[in-house]
Formats: C-alpha cells, sequence, structure tokens
C-alpha cells in the first residue's frame, strides 16, 4: 500500500500537486488525476491506487484502520471501525465505476460511503 500511495502521489505532483492529507483537497487532486487520463479506465492496479488514497480520507474521517478482510472468496485489505463489523471497502470504490465508465465523481464516492457509514456506527442514532 505504500508503493501504491507513492504512485499516486507521483501522478498528483505531474499535476503540480501533492498529497496533504487535507480531504478536499485530496479529493480535488484524485479527480484532477482521473480527469487529465493519467490513469486509464483499464489500468485496475492504477485505479486500486487511488481507491487506497480515498481509504485514508476515509479512515481519518470515520477513525477505522485498514485490515485484511478474510471471507470465502478470499482477502481484501478493508476498513474496519473499532473491533466492530463496521467494514468499507475503499480499494475498489473508483476501480469498479470507472473500469466500467460509469465516471462517478470521487468526492460523490467519498460522500455516500462516509454518510452510508457513519449511520452504521455505534451511538450512530445519538448524533
Amino acid at each position: 500500500m505504500t508503493a501504491q500511495r507513492a504512485d499516486v502521489e507521483t501522478l498528483a505532483n505531474q499535476l503540480g500537486s501533492q498529497l496533504s492529507g487535507n480531504t478536499q483537497r485530496d479529493l480535488a487532486t484524485l479527480q484532477r488525476i482521473l480527469d487529465a487520463g493519467l490513469v486509464s479506465t483499464e489500468d485496475t492496479l492504477g485505479l486500486q491506487a487511488l481507491g487506497i488514497v480515498l481509504g485514508d480520507l476515509m479512515a481519518a474521517e470515520l477513525n477505522m484502520d485498514w485490515v485484511v478482510y478474510r471471507d470465502r472468496a478470499g482477502r481484501s485489505r478493508a476498513l474496519r471501525y473499532r473491533e466492530t463489523e463496521v467494514y468499507l471497502f475503499p480499494v475498489t470504490m473508483i476501480s469498479r465505476r470507472w473500469g466500467v465508465g460509469h465516471q462517478r465523481p470521487v468526492a460523490d464516492i467519498y460522500a455516500t460511503n462516509v454518510d452510508a457509514t457513519r449511520a452504521k456506527l455505534p451511538g450512530a442514532n445519538w448524533r
């Protein structure tokens, strides 16, 4: 994952930008990378690298941690909220959409998933 983050940083640098940890700024940078065609829709690994950076932003917002999720289908990198069964799978959030031509804005993917996950967190009914 470190190498994939570095790959995205290199792409951001090509646009005269850098990843900062600032959600709005980094979402805009991810969108610019996609809009500029620096990662093609056929480049699944490149799109998944963008998903890792997206996941880092989600993890910071929702106080989640990266884990290895295992099920019958195999292993996946996921975000988990504390020791609960609340998981997010951001690695594929961009690649699954953009890879089939559904070019949903990255900020929309982020907001929709953060809002849906926040509603599932313990104590959500009291927020």
